[in-house]
């Protein structure tokens, strides 16, 4: 499941990166990268122009709380994505 979490994210960082936004690189430290960041009071990368693009759907956040993935993240973790999504008018 991380290896396909990874490479969603990945894709998701194509699409970003061809909307002009850039992302952190996936690398070997991805998924501590993202424990990191969910469990931090910071946005992913991009998400503030993500949010702009009306693109959140290929954020970090939205693919944490994307039921293929819920197993790989903490509730804590993906109430935090949730209220970042929320918070920023993410629409469902």
């Amino acid at each position: 499941m991380e290896e396909k979490f990874l490479a969603a994210w990945a894709q998701n960082r194509e699409k970003a990166a061809a909307l002009g936004v850039r992302m952190r690189p996936v690398d070997a430290d991805a998924m501590k990268n993202a424990h990191r960041i969910m469990s931090s009071n910071r946005e992913s990368d991009g998400f503030s122009l993500l949010a702009q693009k009306n693109r959140l759907d290929i954020s970090l956040e939205a693919l944490v709380i994307d039921k293929r993935f819920t197993a790989l993240f903490s509730d804590d973790e993906a109430n935090e994505a949730l209220d970042r999504l929320l918070t920023a008018g993410y629409q469902f």
